[in-house]
């Protein structure tokens, strides 16, 4: 004591030097502290405290403030679902909720030192485990052996063990007994991303709550509200359902891409600034594509996928977004009145549903799906997206200068009265009628070739032939060129004799070598063959069993396995 005494004598000018610095040290810092909370970022801000700020989790709320009230508290809960729905918060909220100091309540006060501390991650009584770094059975003993121990402070030792499939199989069967049998002063919470990697045995001594995706227009709604108490400014609301679309149902995602675009933006939030931080393809130019679809513009097309080419979009992007937006056709034609009325671009969704049959829709949306995941094995994206357009373009059905999408089928074709002749043909002046002149004879040519009962390459002629015209005096037919192999005189005398036996008469029938509009009744067959291919495929993915499979055991569908029934 004297050495020290004297020692602080001896030295008064530097101790006095030394408290003026730490003074000094302890004024600078505290202008630091204040700008790091200024900066704090918008998913951490805005995490809830409470229950009742928890968005698209009601039923969860529900269960555990029922528990709560009633103090039928179990000692273990599991939090399932997908990253940022809020799995961790609701494990400190409930933590809140079972220390607070006014009690056991489902509403927490916020103000104790109990609550403070959780919500800062302070509490000595809540401890935190991130499993993907602790995995090994001796840091699961450590813990365990911890739980015997009462709590230092607080009423409850609340354990919260994130993404617990991480953990090994000894560190799982570790934890067995203390699950099953816990003190009665620990709280166990385990939240997982993906519960089928977690033992039935330890599932089975949970509470288990399953957190849904939240929905977008939820999270739209979420985000304006923050906005508008941050005093940000946003000049629509559509810049706001493309952030929660991208964010896929996770709230924390949907809060950083929110920070993301109020940067982008210098502040400002619009529908461009967003597409283009996101880089999401305008919808005009999907509507564009869709248009030239009605027209069967292939040139249109094309260009309109050079244009997304050169502006550096994501084709992956655009066939969702094209998907999607043929899913809003369907609804317009099937069920308008669950299509909602804030919808920005209605009026013109209901315009192409009228250009349409929903049997066109189901195809192109089932091509852009196929397109969508064919594109990795494309030679690139761009000719991925070109690819898939075409197949489009083949699958339309109808004559480019027709307003309806879809021709009426004639039903059979009737044998001829010599009593009441008539020819075939179709006046192009009657604008009632649904179906082309040029349409109207390749369908009635399609339908009339069995009638003739052909064989061998007579009917391989007939099949490869496209019908300019056909009446009961005169039938002209065009062989593509990579078929003109098949116009050998007796072929055509068979044709002719047939044709002559059918109608009871004789009939002019002329062979022209060229195309009319490539669909021969070959080519007929082959498009109606890959559509049924195709809904075949739909079938199988959708089918329950075959996506519990895909779930659960990891399996692959091999869609050139499928095969459509033939009938």
């Amino acid at each position: 004591m004297h050495a020290s005494a004297g020692g602080l004598a001896r030295h008064p000018i530097q101790y006095q030097d030394v408290w003026f610095c730490l003074i000094n040290w302890t004024v600078t810092i505290l202008p630091i502290q204040h700008n790091v909370s200024q900066t704090q970022a918008l998913a951490r801000k805005w995490r809830p405290k409470s229950f009742a700020e928890l968005t698209g989790q009601e039923h969860v709320v529900r269960a555990l403030t029922n528990a709560l009230e009633q103090n039928r508290l179990h000692h273990a809960y599991l939090l399932t679902g997908t990253r940022g729905v809020g799995k961790t918060t609701i494990a400190r909220i409930l933590a809140k909720s079972l220390n607070c100091e006014q009690g056991v309540t489902a509403t927490p006060c916020g103000q104790c030192a109990s609550c403070k501390q959780i919500d800062s991650g302070n509490f000595i009584d809540m401890i935190e485990l991130d499993a993907a770094s602790n995995t090994q059975v001796d840091h699961m003993r450590e813990l365990l052996e911890n739980t015997l121990y009462a709590p230092t402070y607080a009423r409850f030792k609340v354990y919260i063990i994130d993404e617990v499939h991480m953990l090994s199989k000894s560190a799982f069967n570790a934890m067995l007994k203390t699950l099953e049998e816990p003190p009665a002063h620990v709280k166990f919470v385990l939240a997982t991303t993906d519960p089928q990697k977690i033992p039935v045995t330890v599932l089975s001594r949970c509470l288990q709550f399953n957190l849904k995706q939240i929905p977008q227009k939820q999270i739209g709604d979420h985000l304006q509200k923050i906005l508008e108490i941050e005093g940000i400014p946003i000049n629509d609301a559509i810049s706001m359902l493309l952030i929660a679309r991208a964010a896929q149902g996770s709230m924390r995602d949907a809060l950083s891409l929110l920070d993301q675009a109020i940067a982008f933006g210098q502040g400002q939030i619009d529908e461009s600034s967003v597409r283009n931080m996101l880089g999401i393809v305008d919808q005009s130019n999907l509507f564009e594509l869709l248009e030239a679809l009605v027209h069967k513009d292939g040139t249109r097309l094309m260009s309109l996928a050079d244009e997304l080419d050169a502006q550096c979009f994501s084709f992956d992007g655009a066939l969702q977004d094209l998907a999607a937006i043929l899913h809003q056709i369907a609804m317009a034609q099937i069920v308008p009145q669950a299509l909602s009325e804030d919808l920005p671009e209605r009026t013109r969704i209901f315009s192409l549903a009228t250009c349409f049959t929903p049997e066109d829709i189901q195809v192109l949306y089932q091509v852009a799906l196929h397109g969508r995941s064919d594109l990795s094995l494309a030679p690139d994206e761009l000719a991925g997206f070109t690819m898939t357009l075409m197949r489009m373009l083949a699958f339309m059905p109808v004559d480019p200068s027709l307003d309806q999408a879809q021709p009426v089928l004639p039903s059979r074709i009737e044998r001829p009265n010599s009593k009441d002749s008539h020819t075939s043909r179709i006046d192009t002046h009657d604008t009632s009628n649904r179906t082309s002149p040029i349409e109207q004879v390749r369908l009635e040519w399609s339908e009339l070739i069995p009638h003739l009962k052909l064989t061998g390459m007579s009917k391989m002629l007939a099949q490869h032939s496209e019908a300019k015209f056909i009446s009961e005096q005169e039938i002209e037919l065009f062989v593509p060129v990579e078929h003109k192999h098949l116009l050998e005189k007796k072929y055509q005398e068979r044709i002719q004799l047939a044709l002559d036996t059918y109608w009871k008469k004789s009939i002019k029938l002329v062979f022209s070598i060229g195309n009319l509009t490539g669909l021969t009744p070959v080519a007929l067959q082959q498009q109606a063959e890959q559509v049924k291919q195709i809904q075949a495929i739909a079938a199988i993915e959708q089918d329950p069993v075959v996506q519990d499979l895909i779930e659960n055991f990891d399996a692959k569908l091999i869609a050139s396995s499928i095969k459509s029934i033939q009938k």
